[in-house]
């Protein structure tokens, strides 16, 4: 089954109005292929105003956080009602960052997933191990209980797209070789064909993300099971268009 190709770039709590401004213009002139989907991920205090000077049809903007509340007195918290009312069309959930430093839940991450998709936003979503889950053989169980606890609540994942990033990858300049990080997708997938159904599973997007910068986002071409990557640091850098090119 062909699926496009999906680049995010999640700015994480970087950036000012004036260094998105220049990504923003940046992308507006790219010509980004028909077969690449890219979704960018300003700080929530920036999504209105890129949402606001984004041209480019190509490009989607991400929340980077949402609440599993409409609305009420959960302060500093957004709802995925009013992510959408400000011009994004995704939101990150269940980033290794969220689940480490926040403490995020399994299951709250599966239902802030509900709440967005029902109120028709898309999902990143992210799973992924530490180093001592990796290094103890753990990746898998650690990956399929993350993924479990949205497909015990959610059926249909037709705008789920799930993001493996392995956290000791993420900021370290470290990644994954090609064939491990393929290795992951593929039992990814597997694993979400028991679950949802293969068609299903077969049509799910399942993205790369740790350390992936313009340099080596080609290495990961011949893996049939990556679908894209979700770009940290490297997508506040010029060479963000390398790797959203980086299929041609």
């Amino acid at each position: 089954m062909a699926r496009k190709f999906f680049v995010g770039g999640n700015f994480k709590m970087n950036g000012s109005k004036e260094s998105i401004k220049e990504i923003v213009e940046a992308l507006n002139t790219l010509e980004i292929p028909d077969s690449v989907e890219v979704v960018i991920s300003p700080p929530a205090l920036y999504v209105h105003w890129a949402a606001l000077h984004l041209t480019n049809p190509k490009v989607a903007i991400a929340a980077q956080n949402a609440f599993p509340q409409i609305s009420g007195a959960y302060t500093g918290e957004i709802s995925a009602p009013q992510i959408k009312d400000v011009g994004a069309e995704w939101v990150i959930l269940g980033h290794s960052e969220r689940r480490t430093i926040i403490k995020e839940a399994d299951d709250f991450i599966a239902e802030k997933t509900m709440h967005a998709l029902k109120h028709e936003v898309g999902v990143i979503l992210c799973v992924g191990e530490l180093l001592e889950e990796r290094e103890a053989g753990k990746t898998l169980a650690v990956v399929f209980r993350q993924l479990d606890a949205v497909t015990d609540k959610v059926s249909d994942w037709s705008n789920i797209v799930v993001a493996y990033e392995p956290v000791w990858a993420i900021g370290t300049g470290l990644a994954a070789t090609p064939e491990d990080a393929e290795a992951v997708h593929d039992d990814i997938r597997k694993h979400l064909a028991e679950k949802i159904g293969k068609e299903q599973a077969d049509g799910v997007r399942i993205i790369y993300g740790g350390s992936v910068n313009g340099a080596n986002a080609k290495t990961f071409n011949s893996c049939p099971d990556i679908d894209g990557y979700l770009v940290g640091g490297a997508s506040l850098k010029p060479e963000f268009k390398d790797i959203i090119l980086s299929r041609q």
